[in-house]
This record gives C-alpha cells, sequence and structure tokens, in this order.
C-alpha cells in the first residue's frame, strides 16, 4: 500500500510540474493584429522573461575562444598518498593505559591518540598525532607493551593518488607532468591533477602504472573508489569554442539557442574539432554572441511546439 501511495504521490507531481514548466514556459508569436514588419521581427524567437528563464534554469555563456584537448583515455582507482601517511611509535617503551582514538577517528596535529606508562620511570605521557588526518590503522590495546611497533598509522586525506592502467601503445604518448582530468561517478566528482609517476615495471596484465596526484580539500575522493581520466596530449586554441551540451539537433542541423532582444533564436552552426567537453565553431556564432548552455532541450521542445502551431 505504500508502495501504491508513494507511485501515485510521484505521478500527481510530474503532472503538477510539467504543467506549470509549459505555463511559464512558452514563445511568444507574433500578434495577428500587429503590423507586418513587427511580426517579422519576432519570427522564430522564443521569448522568455529572467523569471521563466532562472525557473527552466536555463544557463548562458559568451561565446569566446577556447583550448580543444586532445586527450588519452583511461581507467583506474583512487589510492592513499602513502607520503601523506604518518606511523605512529612509543619515543620509550611502556604500558598502553589509554585509548583516546579508534579507527576512523578524525584527529588533529599534537593530538592525543593514547597514554602510555614508561617500564623505566612509571611516568605516563601521551602518544601525539604529528599531523591531521584519519586513524587507518591501531595495533594496539589498553595493558600491551609498545615495544617498538607500529602503534598507529594516520593518513592525510586532503591529497590523494589515482593509479591509472596504460597499455603498451600508449606509453610514448605519456610524460610526467601533463595534466589529466579525472571523473569518479561512484562519488560524482571531478577533478584535475597531474602525472608525478610512471612505473619502469609492466604488471601482469601487460599494463604500466601511471600515478596521478590530485588535490582533495573536501575529502570527495575515496581510496578504493574507480574512476576514469583523460591525459591532455595537446591542445589548439581556437578563435569560436562553446560548451558541447549546448548543441541540439534540429532537423538535422546543429543548433544552438542565441539570446537576442527579440528573444532566443534558434541559429544553425557549423561545427568543427571537439573535445567532448568544448566544441569548436566554425560559423554561426560570434564572439561575444551570448548563447544557451544548460537546459537548451528546453528551448527545442518550445520551438517544435511553435512549428506544430504554426503547421495548424
Amino acid at each position: 500500500m505504500k508502495l501504491l501511495k508513494f507511485i501515485k504521490t510521484l505521478f500527481v507531481g510530474i503532472i503538477f510540474c510539467s504543467t506549470l514548466l509549459s505555463l511559464s514556459i512558452s514563445p511568444t508569436f507574433a500578434d495577428s493584429n500587429k503590423p507586418d514588419q513587427e511580426e517579422e521581427a519576432e519570427e522564430g524567437y522564443i521569448k522568455l522573461t529572467p523569471e521563466q528563464i532562472e525557473f527552466a534554469g536555463i544557463g548562458l555563456e559568451e561565446a569566446s575562444s577556447g583550448n580543444i584537448r586532445e586527450v588519452l583515455p583511461l581507467y583506474g582507482q583512487v589510492v592513499t598518498n602513502e607520503q601523506n601517511v604518518h606511523s605512529v611509535t612509543a619515543r620509550f617503551e611502556g604500558v598502553i593505559t589509554k585509548i583516546s582514538k579508534q579507527i576512523g577517528d578524525s584527529v588533529s596535529q599534537g593530538e592525543v591518540l593514547a597514554m602510555v606508562e614508561s617500564n623505566d620511570s612509571l611516568k605516563s605521557y601521551a602518544i601525539k598525532s604529528s599531523i591531521a588526518g584519519v586513524v587507518i590503522e591501531r595495533n594496539v590495546n589498553v595493558g600491551e607493551q609498545t615495544s617498538d611497533k607500529t602503534l598507529f598509522k594516520v593518513a592525510d586525506f586532503s591529497t590523494v593518488w589515482v593509479d591509472l592502467s596504460a597499455f603498451p601503445k600508449d606509453m610514448a604518448s605519456i610524460h610526467i607532468g601533463q595534466k589529466t582530468r579525472i571523473k569518479c561517478s561512484a562519488s560524482d566528482v571531478t577533478g584535475e591533477g597531474q602525472v608525478i609517476y610512471i612505473s619502469p615495471f609492466g604488471n601482469h596484465n601487460q599494463t604500466t602504472k601511471v600515478r596521478v596526484l590530485l588535490e582533495n580539500p573536501e575529502h570527495l575522493l575515496v581510496p578504493g573508489h574507480f574512476i576514469t581520466a583523460e591525459i591532455n596530449l595537446a591542445e589548439t586554441e581556437v578563435a569560436i569554442a562553446i560548451r558541447s551540451e549546448a548543441v541540439q539537433m534540429v532537423e538535422e542541423h546543429n543548433v544552438v539557442f542565441v539570446q537576442e532582444e527579440e528573444g532566443f533564436e534558434p541559429r544553425e552552426i557549423i561545427l568543427g574539432r571537439t573535445d567532448g567537453e568544448l566544441i569548436e565553431v566554425l560559423a554561426g556564432l560570434k564572439v561575444g554572441e551570448t548563447y544557451v548552455t544548460k537546459n537548451s532541450f528546453i528551448l527545442k521542445a518550445e520551438a517544435g511546439k511553435g512549428d506544430i502551431e504554426d503547421d495548424d
């Protein structure tokens, strides 16, 4: 019964939002009582108020020059930056009298992890973390001797490594310092780093490890997550580059919606090179013109409605 109620609620909500969107976003067609000159001026434009643009989540951007990247796609996994892992040991051998932190606990620099009673002086002293991070390992319990073993490990995840697997045919294109973009679908996170290490050894599956260093200030990239990456091989500057998501296919033509005084104009453009994110415009759009970058499909749908009404 709960599932049925949820489905009904969801269905009603979809109908409500669709109706509201239809009422809020509708193209402005020429009034038959207006002069022919004004009717021609508005024909083919979709006119929206600023409130309607905001409601529809339509993004706008000025056309400008840009760099089209040539990239090498690779796959890999997020791993801990081992250079940011601190192993904690006891200064003097003794007995653990108190444990203050557990695995998974966050710690600040200088925070107490445990208390130890020295075997020699019988005085207690604190074992502290020398870095801020997360406790990832604990190898001691209350009442045990510290000996010379590692008691705790603390890791700073403000940066992480991404280990990529490259095939032999790709190795000649990969170099230390290359910019690399990554995307982690598990956490919907993107980032950019640099290649810092190329293994001199191959793996059992004939691939070579390529390591990328990434900033991770919000700890959204988690060791163990799989990622996709694009290593920059070259960049070519083009006169006009727009976001790929802005392009819509209308009647087998590549179209962008350009903001004019009369409204949004569906403008046919000729496309050139692309890297998946940006795409070169060879003709149909000028530098400085404002075009729709986000949710342009809404305007495409509205333009289609106009065509249907014209046919009627």
